[in-house]
């Protein structure tokens, strides 16, 4: 298991790699989802009861990271 952040973690055995919260089986990409319907911090707690309002905080904060990249657009054939 390797740590991206203090609360976000890699598995390649766990949810097909996808970035988790703390090693659980909740994905970053998950949560994020939650968030991009409209669903409130308070709302996902209740949905998933083992995580903790600074893990929500940590996925917004991953993913601002991920953005802080370059990328480039390569056509494929």
């Amino acid at each position: 298991m390797e740590h991206l952040t203090d609360r976000i973690t890699l598995d390649s055995d766990l949810c097909n790699g996808r970035p988790t919260i703390r090693g659980k089986r909740i994905t970053v990409h998950t949560i994020l989802e939650y968030l991009s319907a409209g669903s409130s911090v308070e709302e996902i707690l209740q949905a998933y009861p083992s995580l903790e309002k600074e893990d929500i905080s940590a996925c917004l904060k991953f993913a601002t990271q991920l953005m802080e990249r370059n990328y480039t657009i390569k056509e494929v054939a």
